[in-house]
């Protein structure tokens, strides 16, 4: 059997006004994609360990000659009105190409919209763009995959 509490519209509400009585419900654990997204975003400018590791890589890549220039969030790109594209890097290549390269911490942690402010970008101008992942867990080997 069942014990119910009863309440008069006043003791009721002097309860809601002071939140005694309330219970806080527990937070769940965060699963699938939100274990591994950032806590928040970077402030604009500045680089999460993932940009970080890919700048050392294009680093290389420029002592080795293959880069001469690159750029961390350059330009912002207009799709559309009130949609805009700010790409992670520019990336200027030995052979003269501009290239953009937008870094993510997982191949399976990229939305939906992104993919398609991508594929939109990549349709309206006139360089590649690609999405560059991390491969294992060190986070030095990329896959570069073109848009």
């Amino acid at each position: 059997m069942s014990r119910s509490l009863r309440l008069s519209e006043q003791e009721l509400a002097g309860l809601v006004k002071t939140g005694k009585g309330a219970r806080a419900a527990k937070p769940s654990a965060p699963a699938g994609k939100q274990r591994i997204q950032a806590l928040g975003r970077m402030k604009p400018g500045q680089m999460n360990k993932t940009e970080a590791r890919y700048a050392q890589l294009l680093d290389q890549r420029k002592l080795a000659g293959e880069v001469l220039w690159y750029a961390f969030e350059a330009v912002k790109l207009k799709l559309a009105d009130n949609t805009h594209l700010t790409v992670d890097f520019f990336v200027l290549l030995s052979n003269g190409e501009l290239q953009a390269h937008d870094v993510k911490g997982a191949k399976a942690m990229v939305e939906d919209d992104a993919k398609a402010k991508m594929k939109v970008a990549a349709d309206k101008f006139p360089w590649p763009f690609f999405m560059c992942y991390p491969r294992g867990r060190t986070g030095y080997d990329w896959d570069v995959v073109e848009v």
